[in-house]
């Protein structure tokens, strides 16, 4: 049957209140355009819904039948628009994002506290993974957008956001103070035991490639998964750790690690907002990705 879901509507408040008259009030409609639209569907349906009394109307067998169906479908439609409401006025979502130990440790997270201070209904989940694992995931639709360590794999859906600038060094502990006050070539690192981080982070990517450019090619005397595991190996003079500065600032400072100096700095590289330009934002995730982006511009 192609019958217009309006009558269905105007039936919904009419047999709620038994009235056309109280129906046509909740509507802001004509008194005779909800009786024309209760005629229309009776025609529509081949039998009569209401039965009219003096006090209004009330529901035959076959609209009772019908009401029950009716009501359940409209109140979840209702219900739904509430729900959506709820959800552009920020009152309720949730958001997946992707991101690494490094960029959740040291970018997300002060973000991510205040966005939950504001929006405590909005549900926030972490997805971690390393950066061309988090690419996959974007691309994949699993999460809403990533945040990620440079090099990023180009592609054409997707939309890279610089939002903060690290920087890649070698760092070691007392037992290798001889080098302290050296200023290093690269090669000089293939006699050293070198620590780095498994092969498929971008970090890891980042270093050897630059590394190779300088003919320089490294075999580590351990392969970790995270930085911090680099970072504690390296406190325990097990070798000299390659890590983002961030990981080892405390420890540089207390002293019991120290920066390895080289005639030339690794070039800088970035943290990033990832997002796929081919898939919308939710409310939610567009919000938090506007305070992330704003609250690096300031």
């Amino acid at each position: 049957m192609d019958i217009n879901l309006e009558y269905y509507k105007i039936f919904y408040y009419v047999a709620g209140s038994q009235s056309i008259t109280l129906a046509a009030e909740q509507l802001t409609i004509s008194q005779p355009a909800v009786s024309q639209a209760v005629k229309h569907l009776e025609q529509a349906l081949s039998c009569p819904l209401f039965v009219r009394t003096t006090k209004g109307v009330r529901l035959t067998k076959e609209g009772e039948m019908l009401y029950s169906y009716v009501q359940r479908g409209y109140e979840t439609i209702l219900s739904g628009e509430r729900k959506l409401s709820e959800m552009l006025n920020l009152e309720q979502g949730e958001i997946c994002i992707g991101a690494s130990d490094m960029t959740l440790k040291y970018f997300l997270l002060p973000y991510l506290e205040e966005f939950h201070e504001r929006y405590p209904g909005i549900r926030v989940t972490v997805t971690n993974a390393p950066t061309p694992e988090t690419i996959r995931h974007l691309c994949d639709g699993r999460i809403d957008f990533g945040i990620v360590s440079t090099p990023v794999e180009k592609r054409a859906s997707l939309k890279c956001i610089p939002v903060k600038e690290i920087r890649d060094v070698f760092v070691a502990g007392r037992k290798f103070e001889y080098l302290k006050e050296r200023m290093l070539g690269y090669e000089e690192l293939m006699k050293l035991p070198v620590m780095c981080l498994e092969g498929n982070t971008s970090t890891r990517t980042y270093v050897e490639q630059f590394l190779a450019s300088k003919q320089v090619t490294i075999r580590p005397e351990f392969e970790l998964a995270t930085s911090d595991m680099l970072i504690q190996f390296a406190v325990r003079n097990l070798g000299i750790a390659s890590v983002v500065r961030n990981f080892a600032e405390e420890h540089l400072t207390e002293g019991d690690l120290f920066e390895l100096r080289f005639l030339e700095e690794i070039p800088a590289r970035t943290f990033c907002i990832v997002a796929n330009e081919r898939i919308p934002l939710s409310a939610a995730a567009a919000t938090l990705m506007n305070v992330l982006v704003q609250g690096t511009s300031q």
